[in-house]
Formats: C-alpha cells, structure tokens, sequence
C-alpha cells in the first residue's frame, strides 16, 4: 500500500446523546420553521448550527462562543453522522453564532417558537400542566450602561451592586422545573409588573385556563392577583406587609393565642422516608375586589395563616443569640482597663449604646439604664508635681432583657399569610404550603442558568440582542437538561428501581433520582478511533459501560447510537 493510512480519533462523550434527546424534542426542525435565516446563508442550516451549539455548551459547560468552533473541528466525522448533515468547522465562526443570536432576538418569533415547543414537549413527554412556578433574577455583565438600553444598574441578586445587569423573568413547569417562558428585560425594571406578562405568554402557548400559578411576595400585587383571577386562572403566593389588611396578621392569631382556633398540621416524609411535622395553620374566606378596566372585578381568596415549625426554630436561635450578643457587647462598655474607652458624659454612653441595640436589630427587647459616677483618684507625686487628689467623672450602663417582650415576638416568628383563589376541594392547605416550597425548582433552574453548567454570570458579550439571544439559547440548554433529568426519574420511578454507579468513590451507592449533570458525566472519555485505507476502513468506539448502557435504556434510547458510529467515514458526508 503506498498512501499512508487515515487516523482520525474524535471525542464522543454524551454528544450522541444530547443529540438524538433534542432531536426528539424537535429542535433543530423547529429552530428552522421559526427563524429562517437570511437568504444568502450558506450551509448548515440554524437549526442544526443551534443545535450543535447547545451540544457543545452542555458539553463543555462554556457558552462562550469562540470555544465553539474549535470544539467542533475535533468532532466532524461524529457530528456528520449524528446529523446527517455535512458539518463543517466554518459553519461555527463567531459571526455565523452572532446571527444566531440576532434571530433569537426577535421577540414575536421567539414567542411563536417557545410556545411551540411547549405544545410539542407537553404531547411528546405526556407532562402534567397543573401548576407554574414564576420567578425573576439578574445576570450581571462586564459592559458599560447606555441610555434606554437593556444593560442598567439595579437591585442585583448576584450581590454586584458594582456591574450593570439585565433581568430574567422565567416560569417553570411542576414538577420537572422546565422553562416554559424566559423574559429578558433591562436590570433597572422592578419584579412586580414581570409576572403578568410572563404568566400570559404560558397561558397563551399551552392554550389552558385552570393553571396554579405559584410565586414569592413580589407575585401578590393585588393587579396581578386580580387578573390571573378574572383569566379563569389561580395563584398561589405570600401576602407581604404591604399587601395585608392593617393589623391582618395580628388579628388572624388572636384566636390561635387563645386556644380557640384548632391548626391544620401539615407533615412531609423526611430523608428516613419517615412523616415529619413541618408547618401548621388555619385558614379564613376573604372577598377581594380590584379595578380591572372599567369596572370592579371581585373574587373570593382564601387566606392560609400558617406557620413554618423549621422557618421560626431557626429564626428563635438567631433572635436569641442577637439579644444575647447586643447584652454582651453593651455590658462590655462598662470595662476599665487599657485600651478600654471611658465614657465620661451619659450622651457619649447612650450613643454608643443604641448603635449596639441597632447593628443587632435587638431595640424592642433589652432596657438599660445609665449610671454617671464621680470617682476620686490619688494623684502621687510626679517630675516636680505635688501630689494630689482627682475627680474623675464615668458613666455606667445596667442592662436588662424584657423577657415578655422577647417571648411575645417569638411566638410570632414563623408565621405568614398566604393568599390563594384556588378551592379546597383541589388545594386544601397542606398540599398549598407543599406547592410552595416547590418554588426551589425555579431557584434550581436560576442556579444551573447562572451556574454549572451554564455559566451565564457574568456575561460577557457587549450588545443588547446578543445578551437577548444568548439568554434565550441558555433557557433551551435547561430545558434538556429538565427533560433528560424527567424521563430518567419517572422511568426509574415506574421500575420501583434505582441507578447505580454515578457517584465517584462510591460505585455501589444507588439514587432513584439522579441529576441530569450527573447522568452526562457517566459519558466521559467514549472515543471512535478510524483508521482508513484505500483498502478498507476499521473503526472502533470505546466499549459503554453497564451503568452507561443502563441510562441509554432509561431514555428509551438505543446503544445503536454510540456503537453504529465506528462505521462513520472520515470524511463529512
């Protein structure tokens, strides 16, 4: 033979995986019908070119795009024969990702795409469209503010007061925790007015009324509660000070403080599959009426008063050891010695005083009183200086806690309103104090969208419409990941059966539900080696293990995927 043989050694991983798990969802095709490219682009379509790219940022976990096109020239033989297509590595250069991003920007289209896509994953998936969790956060980058435009300053979750931010609006499906709608919109806006026009863009793209819509305090503006209300729709949500009737809190625990109002306990299985108390309450009709249009519109809420047994054990601790360490820290001003400051006028000592009691949020519940002294002191004789007597005026501080005081504001602790216009006879309160503490699964998708995997904090691209479509390509990159992470649990939960060997250290250790971060990762270091002649071409792809032949199973995938790949030319179709 006298040509040299081709040897061409490609990373596989969990590429063939993510691959075929969003071809299922449909989002090359769909990609494709709703943002048609420019008619002088050439290629590999954008549907294809975002899919490969969500690839390679669930891959890498890096959506940084000059990582991106080298990343795909180590794998075209492999992403040939997944796609079908003729991937090439200049269908990947920073401009071709920038009009990705560009079309993604487009705010009609995105929203027929996204509700698309909703319709289609509810059908495919068979999922359950019950109950919406909404929330908002704020992504700061690395850019300078202009005029009006979508990078501002404002109240950052990311505790970067010093960096312009934008803010994502995002409702999330029960119990799974995918995306159904992702709103971008300046970092300077308040959360309040977000949530309707989040909560409508759901409504719209599954077509169902009769939704729980379940959100923090800043959801319980009585506008957005009238009209989820008045949509036919139900809301489940915290009532604030500022959304309460004037002493409605104090009046709801009267008859709780006098025995007379019987509690509702509301018990969850704890990590020993063991029932255990976590929140008790009551609850009481109310009838709410708010202008919506022309008129008044009025419905009948449901106030649940309950308390958190963890929420106000841990907030008694720290109450006591706030009262504890102001008495300490004020006792401590009465000591003399060196480097002890004497405090020789009462308001000198009253001021030091009250700025202890305020640090430590502890006013209401320590007294003190004030003590001026006149002490006499021997003066002995020093450098020619007689001996002599001295007056020396100091200033003491007596410290008591108002133990009635202290009990009284820790019975409250733990205790909120929550308002609800769903009926009992489909939410009785401790399936609403439940709901509620689902919220986490839309703080679990912030958590992976500004976190690992996706690492959008802190972003760096520079203008309006990339940070838009690129946030936008992120909210995709969850929902796979949700979707992936569903169908493994709820196929292992109708086994009755468990996934072993995802735990490094611990190969035995087993998990009825494991993370979708993790079930990717049992995919590392699968290679297919070809080595090709003008005779002949062999291949080899690494052997997949149990637990990965396993996962491959739970998907309902084939191991066809990975195993037919030794057969890929190395040339691109």
């Amino acid at each position: 033979m006298n040509e040299n043989p081709i040897i061409i050694t490609e990373r596989v991983d969990d590429m063939p995986l993510l691959i075929e798990h969003m071809q299922r969802m449909g989002l090359p095709a769909l990609f494709d019908h709703h943002f048609p490219p420019h008619g002088n682009w050439q290629g590999l379509t954008l549907g294809w070119v975002s899919t490969i790219w969500l690839s390679s940022i669930l891959s890498q976990g890096d959506h940084r795009m000059v990582h991106v096109e080298p990343w795909v020239s180590t794998r075209l033989a492999t992403l040939g024969a997944l796609t079908g297509q003729a991937v090439k590595r200049g269908d990947f250069t920073d401009d071709r990702l920038e009009i990705v991003l560009q079309r993604l920007n487009h705010d009609e289209r995105w929203s027929a795409f996204e509700s698309a896509l909703n319709q289609q994953t509810v059908r495919v998936y068979d999922l359950s469209t019950e109950r919406v969790h909404v929330d908002s956060t704020s992504a700061s980058v690395y850019t300078t503010v202009s005029e009006g435009g979508l990078f501002q300053f404002g109240h950052s979750k990311d505790h970067r007061p010093d960096l312009p931010q934008v803010k994502v609006m995002q409702a999330v499906l029960d119990p799974l925790g995918m995306p159904l709608a992702t709103d971008v919109v300046s970092g300077e806006r308040a959360d309040d007015p977000l949530y309707l026009p989040c909560i409508e863009r759901v409504r719209a793209s599954l077509d169902r009324r009769g939704l729980l819509y379940v959100g923090d305090a800043k959801m319980a503006a009585r506008q957005t509660r009238a009209t989820i209300a008045a949509a036919g729709d139900f809301y489940l949500c915290p009532l604030a000070g500022i959304h309460q009737f004037e002493g409605e809190l104090d009046a709801a625990l009267e008859p709780v403080w006098r025995g007379e109002q019987e509690l509702t306990s509301v018990r969850r299985d704890n990590a020993q599959g063991e029932p255990e108390l976590i929140a008790e309450g009551y609850e009481y009709p109310v009838t709410m009426s708010h202008p919506l249009g022309e008129h008044d519109y009025t419905w009948e809420e449901r106030c649940l008063v309950v308390r958190s047994r963890r929420h106000a054990q841990a907030a008694e601790a720290a109450l006591r050891a706030r009262v504890a360490q102001a008495s300490e820290q004020i006792e401590a001003l009465n000591q003399r010695g060196r480097g002890k400051k004497r405090f020789e006028t009462m308001a000198a000592l009253r001021r030091a005083v009250v700025a202890i009691l305020q640090r430590h949020e502890g006013v209401d519940f320590i007294r003190f009183r004030l003590h001026p002294h006149v002490e006499e002191r021997s003066v002995r004789a020093y450098r020619g200086q007689s001996a002599r007597v001295e007056k020396v005026r100091d200033t003491t501080v007596e410290v008591e806690v108002d133990e009635g005081a202290l009990e009284e504001a820790m019975r409250r602790l733990g205790w909120r309103l929550y308002g609800t216009n769903q009926g009992v006879e489909h939410l009785s309160l401790a399936q609403a104090v439940l709901a509620y503490r689902n919220e986490y699964q839309v703080e679990r998708s912030f958590g992976r969208l500004k976190g690992r995997p996706l690492s959008l904090t802190p972003m760096y691209v520079q203008r309006d419409d990339h940070a838009t479509g690129l946030i936008r390509l992120l909210s995709m990159a969850l929902r796979v990941l949700t979707l992936l992470e569903f169908v493994v649990r709820r196929q292992l939960n109708t086994e009755g059966g468990k996934l072993a060997g995802l735990y490094a250290g611990n190969t035995k250790r087993e998990t009825a539900r494991p993370t979708a971060e993790r079930l990717l990762e049992a995919f590392q270091d699968i290679t297919v080696t070809i080595i090709q002649s003008a005779e002949q071409a062999i291949g080899h792809v690494t052997a997949l293990t149990p637990v990965q032949q396993r996962i491959l199973e739970l998907l309902g995938f084939s191991a066809e995927l990975y195993t037919t790949l030794g057969a890929i030319s190395p040339e691109p179709p």
